[in-house]
């Protein structure tokens, strides 16, 4: 340890820097991350004494010594109003230990301690306002520590020093009981026991020695190895103020600064946050990135620094260009770190776990932007703000680009691109998608016809299935009889379609004859018409309920008139995942199964993702593979079609258990990855009009996918789970759309053929279609 020390203390400050930002770029990547906060101060007074803080006031006739709960919400609600998702309650520790007054302000509030009326306040904020607390009120007990993670997001205490020297008579932290190290190492343990996501760290120039410095973050690394709640680690230089015993006292010098951030990422490691305040150091952000931190802390467009009053926060334009100027990417986030946002149940009580996940991306970064899938209007799309892509994911996108089979990690380096980056990638996936297929933009009259929603599976995302009874907000269950599924095909035909696509829930009374005898009916009445039927789900069921395989099943349904077969069920092609979401379902390897047999037969399928819920980037990598692996091998996928999740009436959203469905960043990324990583192998990328909507559809277009899916006349799914978007997009909308783009409509059969002249000019101006019949739940036969 003295060795490892001494080689911390005797290096040079530009080689200990290069191996910190080195290692921060191994952890972090680009990203300058920050928390768009506002800062209460729910009370200025405090017990301790500390002989450079400005913040601890005396009681003064006519203030009151704490907010009260009206002036608490004014600050929350000003903040939410500026985009703020973090309340930082900021305070002494414990006044009503040493002030009358404070004892009597809390007794009129009907509190006993300052503890228990902060947690009533961030009671408050959470339930009125959409911030998220966080809590720094100083040492605290077990119960208080376990009373507050109820209510907040995070909490907070900085070490300062394990100098026990400071609290020595003219130390800065004589008299000053809260401030000695055991107390505040021990209420660091405690919050790690409780699994409290935790914000701590150090206070450079205050009379301690770098040896001392040194011994505090290895403190705070032990601890962290123990328990792993240390979110974030403070440098904080300090700065000499006024009023203060400590007024004319030197301050820490740059390199000083920069030293410390530096030895704090080597001895924490490259995956800790290390954060250095900028209001602090104005005007050397470049030096300070240099050595290796990767956050900026709570940034308020709305409140001062209560702490440091004197020094006002920079603006947050140009914060972003500042940092880029370092070239990072700033990215918001929230009070809780990605790493415990990524893992809510684990960190978080149900009320605040959902909340983040509600509040966060696929990343557990806060969302960019307030788009969700199935509305309108997409958002802007930002120029980026530094100059050049990174060469290390220039060099992946060029190896995808060139049909390299990239591994996981890699994938994911993708699918965390932002600003230079993702413009890079996106350019990429862009010309890439021209290469490969041209400017023609092609896609398919069809009609979805959905033939019962009743279905025996739970699946947590599905808010189309219903149960023989139930009537909810998308109508009663219905059970067509092949009359209406042949009328609805008929009339399809007759407004130029090509394709009936047929999926549903999986009837109880269904067995698989009741699969053929829905092609039979469709082919009879509908000769030429393309049957793309039946998931891989429905497939599987329907085998199993005849007793014979996956082949002898499909061969079955081929004869019977199937022409294609949809790649939906697929959601996660992760197991990890599919335990979360749909746990009675195919798994991987049973989805896979039917594929095989599907390619094998001569019968060619979709692929699909549905992303944006419970999963993450190494999920999307990892179905990604498994997809570009069957590919390689049997060569039967058509397309590959992005289904971000529509979240708004899907059951495990509504009980607080997913994501708003992917951010249009994400969204767009899933197109241009997928074009990348899936080439050479699948060719078609496909984007859903129906969850992205025209306008994001229109931008999919320019960011890797060629192919605009069906016109649907019949869209029922998607509506079911609460897009805003219409149930049919008829071709004269779509050749607009994708000539506004500069890009030529081109219309296909289901396996991208050309379609007869006659069917292309029945396609236009169509007809109303006659309203639909959703035929009541009845008995059937056995056999169908």
């Amino acid at each position: 340890m003295e060795a490892v020390q001494d080689r911390l203390l005797d290096r040079s400050l530009a080689g200990l820097m290069a191996e910190a930002a080195a290692l921060r770029d191994a952890g972090h990547g680009r990203v300058i991350s920050y928390s768009r906060k506002v800062f209460i101060p729910l009370t200025k007074l405090c017990r301790d004494v500390c002989h450079y803080c400005t913040f601890a006031e005396k009681p003064r006739p006519g203030r009151a010594p704490f907010l009260s709960p009206e002036e608490v919400l004014a600050i929350a609600r000003a903040g939410a109003a500026a985009g703020c998702t973090e309340a930082l309650f900021t305070l002494g520790d414990k006044p009503e230990l040493r002030w009358d007054q404070a004892r009597e302000a809390l007794a009129s509030l009907g509190y006993a301690t300052t503890i228990d009326y902060l947690r009533a306040m961030c009671a408050l904020v959470l339930k009125e306002t959409s911030l998220l607390p966080h809590a720094n009120p100083g040492v605290m007990t077990r119960d208080e520590i376990a009373a507050l993670r109820e209510v907040t997001a995070s909490q907070g205490i900085m070490l300062e020093s394990t100098s026990t020297r400071l609290c020595e008579p003219g130390g800065v932290h004589y008299g000053s009981p809260d401030k000695h190290p055991a107390a505040r190492l021990e209420m660091l343990r405690l919050a790690g026991e409780l699994r409290v996501p935790f914000t701590t760290g150090i206070l450079i120039g205050i009379g301690e020695t770098r040896a001392e410095r040194l011994d505090a973050l290895r403190a705070i690394a032990a601890l962290h190895a123990e328990y792993g709640h240390i979110q974030e680690v403070i440098i904080q230089n300090f700065r000499a103020k006024p009023g203060t015993k400590r007024a004319g006292a030197e301050e820490p010098d740059l390199d000083d600064l920069l030293w410390t951030i530096a030895v704090a990422r080597l001895v924490l490691g490259p995956a800790m946050n290390i954060q250095a305040p900028p209001n602090l150091s104005p005007g050397v952000y470049q030096k300070l990135v240099d050595a290796g931190l990767n956050d900026w802390g709570g940034v308020s467009p709305v409140t001062i620094d209560h702490v440091n009053p004197e020094a006002p926060w920079p603006h947050l334009e140009d914060l972003a260009r500042r940092t880029a100027e370092a070239g990072r990417v700033l990215v918001q986030r929230l009070p809780s770190y990605p790493a415990y946002v990524r893992a809510p149940e684990a960190w978080h009580v149900p009320a605040l776990a959902t909340r983040l996940r509600q509040e966060s991306d696929a990343e557990g970064f806060a969302r960019e932007d307030n788009w969700s899938p199935g509305e309108t209007v997409p958002p802007a799309i930002r120029t980026p703000r530094i100059a050049r892509a990174d060469a290390a994911l220039a060099r992946l996108v060029e190896r995808a680009a060139g049909g390299d089979r990239l591994d996981p990690p890699e994938i994911m380096r993708l699918f965390a691109a932002r600003d230079a980056d993702q413009a890079h990638l996106t350019a990429a996936a862009d010309a890439l998608r021209q290469a490969v297929s041209g400017d023609t933009v092609r896609y398919v009259v069809n009609r979805n016809i959905n033939y019962t929603n009743i279905c025996t599976y739970r699946c947590r995302f599905c808010a189309f299935s219903k149960g023989k009874t139930h009537e909810a907000l998308r109508g009663p269950a219905y059970d067509l009889d092949l009359g209406e599924i042949t009328r609805r095909a008929e009339e399809a035909w007759a407004r130029g379609a090509t394709e009936v696509c047929l999926q549903g829930g999986i009837h109880p009374d269904y067995t698989g004859e009741t699969y053929i005898r829905i092609c039979e009916a469709i082919r009879a009445a509908v000769p030429g018409m393309h049957i793309h039927a039946f998931s891989p789900l429905e497939v599987t069921q329907g085998a199993a309920t005849l007793g014979i395989s996956l082949g002898e099943f499909l061969a079955r349904l081929k004869a019977a008139g199937l022409g294609t077969l949809p790649g939906t069920a697929a959601e996660i092609l992760d197991d990890e995942i599919r335990a979360i979401i749909c746990p009675d379902k195919v798994n991987t390897e049973e989805w896979m199964a039917v594929a095989r047999a599907a390619h094998a037969l001569g019968l060619r399928t979709t692929s699909t993702i549905m992303y944006g819920h419970v999963e993450g980037p190494v999920n999307w990598a990892r179905h990604l593979l498994a997809l570009r692996d069957q590919q390689a091998a049997s060569g039967g996928f058509t397309e590959f079609v992005p289904l971000p999740f529509v979240h708004m009436e899907a059951p495990m959203y509504l009980r607080g258990q997913a994501r708003r469905g992917p951010t249009f960043r994400e969204a767009l990324l899933m197109h241009s990855v997928a074009r990348l990583v899936l080439h050479p192998h699948i060719t078609n990328i496909q984007t859903s009009w129906v969850k992205m909507g025209p306008q994001g559809a229109a931008l999919a277009l320019r960011a890797g996918a060629n192919d605009l899916g069906g016109t649907l006349m019949n869209e029922s799914i998607s509506r079911a789970a609460g897009t805003q978007h219409g149930q049919e997009f008829p071709p004269e909308a779509m050749e607009e759309l994708i000539r506004s783009i500069g890009r030529v409509p081109q219309q296909r059969s289901t396996l991208y053929g050309e379609i007869p002249a006659e069917r292309r000019a029945a396609s236009f101006g169509a007809a109303e279609l006659a309203p639909v019949v959703q035929t009541a739940p009845r008995r059937r036969a056995a056999v169908g």
